[in-house]
């Protein structure tokens, strides 16, 4: 590659400060000789990839850059064009651009030059519709992917975990800013539809070239789920350039092939991905031995990705993923038998037979188009999702007096609009549409016993009632917008976004204004506040009084039979912040936020099931302080954060039913946390890369997740480290390249307990995995 110092300064000319791009002669934006520059390895550039991303155009301007000059798959510098670029006008100025060898210097082919000019441009353009102007966005790309435990093989909650503000729960949630749940997931801009769980471990990381996470005071095209927004970019232009196959395997009899397929030709751009996982840590271990009675795993999941360009300004793309996944739901051994059971004689707990299958599938359409003016894309999308639990039917009654079968269904469609226009020359204005319908179906078969008034069993005979229930719900949302350039380095982005729930149990709508100011006090320094309305609607899931009642007088029975529906959240959101890029390398952001909120919305697993359902508190607070900071020189990158966050609810408002009555009347009078709570968490690493090796350290901590009678007890903290290493053999006759990665987690075998199966919403004890250690080999074709 060529050195960085002289192409920096042979291109200054070129460089547009106020966007923090490179241009052509013309001053046109130019995404190659950006990228050229901006993936090279100088420390006042290539900054680790988890720093904020707090000021207008703050995706171009502070796109960090982890990895050095031979890592593959660098995170892109480009991430959004300037206003008033099209396509065309990018591929205009490639003659330019090839005369100072700088398509070279980014490594890219010159056959395929012009194809990946034109996808860079289609993406630039894309996140110029909808950037986080305002909002605070960690950003990582595919090099600090890589020293993340096991890498491309990683679960995505891992991935998320080391952003700041991320706390780390069981069965794989990840709660950021003290929300239960909340978040956005979409991939390359376009909204996933919602599934039943969420998407952290359906997501399969080894499509991601980069993700976002955006947090704060939301610009009014983000609405509904508003805790954050997961931006999924996926692998495209020339990060397909190799067809991978991946054996990950070791530790819990883990074995786990891939398969990945990808490349651009003419005016198409494709990529396939597969993947199997079977394991002997499905769901955490509810004991603190090293192996889990009963947790066996198998899941797999395939994604495809294809796009087409019609011309310069237009093109096509298709998105579709399908995952299917079944556990066996641990067991602790050594419970007490509860209830008799005619024809049953001694029976062990650790011999309890409970399954679940959870499968989801999602296609989405979009078609993109760009102008010198005016950028819009249109996407419709379509989501199913199901779980399927199946009980163990003897021993469930035995040691629970209940034996429930669930078959749980989500279908979702929708259609989303974006675009953005360029005025005027300090105008932008930004407005668009959404709209979603979800289909949701919850079938029961409960087997009980009856009981008397006491809750005595009053028979040996199991008894089954049926239940066939169903909610549907629709949302919509449209939001306008205008980024408005008020001097020099400063920006205020201000709008509104009406949004509208229609259900089977609610109905209610919201006009919520947003606005953001943003002061570049210099070219390292950026300061921000903002304000957010937010309008954020339960999912479709509800049960009412009447199937309650069926189960008067069983060992399925509720203490009380309230079952009011939960209510849309409403809460004013503020967020201030600052972020300093130091010219050695290093950079630095502070970031304070407030919520107070009404109807504030929560979730809980209320039995055997991995179902979790949501309720709510009347009022609710959430504050708190981020910081996060990070180094680079040359192959070595250093990074760490830490937040903190406080929270407070009072008085639970719908699905009472769910809980003790004396929890209720607490609850009712005294302010209580959140059990999603993580007091204090942080996450840091250090990596160093030469020549083909590349080794790395990695620490997460947390402390503070609830526990106890109305959450009033904490649970203890925990401190974990991994280390890894990797090397890449290039070359290898017929093969591009060989990877050898070894990953050991929880180096000193920590013993750490994140719930030990109390407080609001916990039904199960679950630890965190045990010493483990993994290999990986990669063959690149």
């Amino acid at each position: 590659m060529r050195d960085v110092l002289p192409l920096n300064l042979k291109y200054s000319k070129y460089y547009d400060k106020t966007h923090s791009v490179y241009c052509d002669a013309k001053g046109k934006f130019c995404p190659v000789l950006s990228r050229a520059v901006k993936s090279a390895p100088c420390a006042a550039l290539a900054l680790w990839c988890a720093t904020p991303l707090t000021q207008a155009y703050a995706e171009t301007r502070s796109a960090i850059h982890a990895g050095h000059s031979t890592a593959k798959g660098s995170t892109d510098a480009v991430r959004a064009a300037p206003p008033a670029q099209s396509a065309r006008s990018v591929r205009g100025t490639q003659d330019t651009v090839r005369k100072t060898d700088a398509p070279q210097a980014a490594g890219v082919a010159s056959g395929k030059t012009e194809a990946v000019t034109v996808h860079a441009a289609f993406n630039s353009a894309r996140a110029h519709i909808a950037p986080n102007l305002g909002a605070v966005a960690y950003r990582m790309g595919q090099a600090q992917i890589n020293t993340t435990p096991g890498g491309e093989n990683a679960a995505f909650n891992q991935v998320l975990l080391r952003m700041p503000g991320v706390v780390m729960d069981s069965f794989g949630e990840e709660h950021v800013r003290g929300e239960h749940g909340g978040l956005t997931y979409r991939i390359n801009g376009v909204l996933l539809p919602e599934g039943l769980n969420g998407f952290g471990q359906e997501l399969d990381t080894r499509i991601i070239d980069s993700v976002t996470l955006m947090t704060g005071t939301l610009p009014a095209q983000f609405g509904f789920r508003t805790a954050g927004i997961v931006d999924v970019t996926a692998k495209s232009g020339n990060s397909l350039n190799n067809k991978e196959i991946s054996f990950y395997g070791g530790s819990y009899n883990t074995f786990n092939p891939s398969f990945q397929v990808g490349g651009t030709k003419g005016q198409w751009e494709y990529f396939v991905s597969g993947s199997f996982n079977r394991n002997n840590i499905g769901i955490e271990n509810p004991t603190p031995a090293f192996r889990a009675t009963h947790d066996v795993t198998e899941q797999g999941k395939a994604f495809g990705y294809a796009s087409y360009h019609f011309d310069d300004t237009s093109r096509i793309s298709l998105l579709t993923s399908i995952s299917n996944a079944n556990f066996e739901i641990p067991n602790a051994a050594g419970l007490p038998k509860l209830y008799d059971i005619h024809g049953v004689g001694d029976v062990q707990s650790q011999d309890v037979n409970d399954r679940q299958n959870e499968q989801n599938y999602y296609v989405v359409l979009s078609y993109q188009k760009t102008g010198s003016k005016l950028n819009y894309q249109v996407s419709p999308y379509f989501r199913y999702g199901a779980i399927n639990y199946t009980p163990d039917p003897v021993r469930d009654m035995v040691f629970q007096g209940v034996a429930e079968k669930e078959n749980n269904t989500f279908t979702t469609g929708g259609l989303q609009f974006d675009a953005s226009y360029d005025a005027v020359k300090a105008h932008t204005i930004r407005f668009g549409v959404l709209g979603q319908y979800t289909s949701e179906t919850l079938w029961t078969r409960t087997d009980v016993l009856p009981v008397d008034e006491a809750g005595f069993q009053t028979s040996v005979h199991p008894m089954s009632i049926q239940d066939n229930s169903g909610n549907w719900a629709a949302e919509a949302g449209a939001y306008l917008q205008d980024e408005w350039k008020l001097l020099k380095g400063v920006t205020l982005n201000y709008g509104v976004r009406y949004d509208r729930f229609e259900s089977s149990f609610d109905h209610e709508g919201q006009a919520s204004p947003r606005a953001n100011l943003v002061w570049e006090v210099d070219p390292s320094t950026t300061v921000h506040f903002g304000y957010s309305r937010y309008f954020a609607p339960p999912t479709a899931q509800y049960i009412g009084q009447a199937t309650l009642l069926k189960f008067a007088g069983t060992t399925n029975s509720p203490e009380n039979f309230n079952a009011t529906a939960t209510k849309v959240e409403r809460s004013n959101y503020f967020d201030i912040g600052l972020s300093h890029r130091f010219p050695q390398g290093l950079s630095i952001t502070v970031d304070g936020f407030y919520k107070q909120a009404k109807n504030l919305g929560d979730l809980g697993q209320f039995g055997r099931a991995v179902i979790l359902t949501p309720f709510s508190y009347r009022t609710g607070k959430v504050y708190g302080a981020e910081f996060g900071g990070n180094y680079h020189y040359k192959g070595l990158t250093v990074f760490g954060n830490f937040s903190f966050v406080n929270t407070a609810a009072k008085d639970v408002n719908s699905a009472q039913y769910q809980f003790p009555a004396d929890e209720l009347e607490y609850i009712k009078n005294h302010a209580i946390k959140l059990d999603h709570e993580g007091e204090f968490t942080s996450s840091a690493g250090v990596s160093y890369g030469w020549a083909g090796n590349k080794a790395y350290v990695d620490f997460l901590y947390g402390y503070g997740l609830r526990s106890g009678f109305a959450n009033t007890e904490k649970q203890p903290s925990y401190h974990v480290i991994n280390i890894g290493y990797e090397h890449v053999f290039r070359n290898i006759r017929p093969l591009k390249g060989l990877k050898l990665r070894v990953d050991v987690t929880n180096l000193f075998d920590e013993r750490y307990q994140i719930r030990n199966g109390s407080g609001l919403g916990v039904f199960m004890s679950q630890y965190g995995q045990r010493r483990a250690g993994f290999l990986t080999t990669v063959i690149q074709f």
